[in-house]
């Protein structure tokens, strides 16, 4: 498997739909939510005109010449909010190539980008049962606040 982290072009932001849907954590037994469920306001906040805000950066995971995952920040009111100084963050792959240290590899060029470019820090929300929890906090990733079924992490930079 021959694989790479770049900057995605903005010709494949149209991407960043697929990989939103492939963010929402779906519990093991649950059935998945349409996929028209990331038109929702509270979802599309996140892909939106991605690109125009200053603070619109998007990685992609590269396999074979395809694209497989996708890590992208912007300063937006979303459920990882902090403040208008902190991007918050998205990410996902294609569920045949979770777990093979793709996502580590995404997040630590994206920790890197934004580090480059003089960011404090960075925020996410993420499902307390999605796995993904431990990558997270392997990275340095800190519980800040939480409720029932979600935390909101950051990571100082």
């Amino acid at each position: 498997m021959d694989d790479m982290i770049r900057k995605m072009k903005k010709t494949e932001y149209p991407l960043l739909n697929d990989f939103l849907y492939e963010a929402i954590h779906i519990p093991q037994d649950a059935e998945a939510p349409p996929r028209s469920i990331i038109n929702n306001p509270e979802l599309q906040v996140y892909v939106e005109q991605f690109g125009r805000g200053r603070a619109d950066y998007a990685l992609a995971a590269e396999v074979d010449s395809k694209i497989v995952g996708a890590v992208w920040v912007r300063i937006m009111n979303d459920y990882g909010h902090i403040d208008e100084k902190t991007p918050s963050l998205a990410i996902s792959l294609y569920k045949p190539y979770r777990g093979l240290g793709i996502g580590t590899a995404l997040m630590e060029a994206m920790l890197s980008l934004l580090k480059g470019k003089g960011y404090e820090s960075v925020s996410l929300s993420v499902q307390q049962a999605n796995a993904a929890v431990r990558m997270y906090q392997r990275l340095g990733f800190q519980i800040v606040d939480e409720n029932e079924e979600e935390y909101l992490m950051v990571k100082e930079l």
